[in-house]
Order: structure tokens, then C-alpha cells, then sequence
């Protein structure tokens, strides 16, 4: 089906690309239908798609779609909007869905270190135990500064390369 204001593509290489995406996906740990629901919002020219748009595409029930939706949404990798005039929801993909999954993940690592701090100080800084935790702990600090520090350098980069939305 082509969205408005799309190109016409040839529709094998679509599919070719979205499900060769969404199995790299699945490969590096993402469930297999939010997976090819996200690379399909990708690959539409609009970045955003209705729920039988994307079932329809997929060839999947909308039961299928929803779940993916869910999931993809509680790991800020799509948007939910209301099409105009409409009460239907359209899906959106944005171009800085990396930068906002991976920010994202601050809550997760602040809850990982917090359990990985009461680890060490329940098991002893001294025991093995405690020093592997330790050892957990500084990697999942390191990586939230370096992550923060990256994102930053990312934003002016792209600034650089792709402009101010």
C-alpha cells in the first residue's frame, strides 16, 4: 500500500529490507514482531503507519501489530498519534529514535547500579562475589558517562551533518 505523498517502491525490496532488518534486530536480542514492525515504520517515506497499514504489510493480525506497538513504545523506539479527523492511532517512527532509546536507558542503568550498590554492600567488597559486583557496578557507571558524553558529541554532529529539525 503506498501512504500518501510516497514514492512508489518496489514493494519486494521493502519486504527484503524489513525483514533482513528486523532479523538483525531479532539476532541482537529484540522480539521478532517489534522487530519487523519498527523496520517497516522505518522504511516508510512518512516514518509512520496505521495499525492495518502495518498488518497489512506484514501480512500479521492486528493482535500481532498491537503488542509490537506496545513493546516498541515502552522502549521509546515509536509514538503513538491520532490521525486527523480520525479516532485511528498512527505509529511514528523518529529520526532520532536511537538517541531517544538509548537515552532512555538512564532509568535502567540508575536501577541496575542501585541493586548492584546494595549487592556489594550485602555481600562484602572483599568477598569474590563483591568484587565481581564492584567490578559490574564501575562498567555500568562508566557507560552512563560515557553514554551521556556521546549523545552529546551525536547531537552536534548531526546538527552538523543533517541541520535543526
Amino acid at each position: 500500500m503506498t501512504e500518501p505523498g510516497e514514492a512508489v517502491r518496489d514493494a519486494e525490496a521493502v519486504s527484503k529490507f524489513v525483514e533482513g532488518f528486523a532479523a538483525q534486530l531479532v539476532e541482537a536480542g529484540m522480539q521478532r514482531m517489534p522487530a519487523r514492525v519498527f523496520a517497516a515504520l522505518l522504511s516508510s517515506d512518512s516514518g509512520a503507519m496505521t495499525s492495518a497499514e502495518l498488518g497489512e504489510q506484514l501480512q500479521v493480525s492486528p493482535a500481532a501489530v498491537s503488542g509490537a506497538v506496545r513493546y516498541l513504545a515502552q522502549q521509546h523506539m515509536v509514538s503513538r498519534e491520532r490521525e486527523p479527523g480520525s479516532r485511528r492511532e498512527r505509529y511514528r517512527v523518529h529520526s532520532n529514535q536511537w538517541y531517544e532509546a538509548l537515552t532512555n536507558r538512564d532509568v535502567v542503568l540508575k536501577r541496575w547500579e542501585n541493586a548492584l550498590r546494595d549487592g556489594v554492600e550485602g555481600l562484602g567488597e572483599t568477598t569474590p562475589a563483591g568484587r565481581r559486583l564492584a567490578e559490574t557496578l564501575a562498567f555500568f557507571e562508566f557507560v552512563e558517562r560515557e553514554l551521556a558524553r556521546m549523545m552529546e558529541r551525536w547531537r552536534a554532529h548531526r546538527e552538523e551533518v543533517f541541520g535543526r529539525d
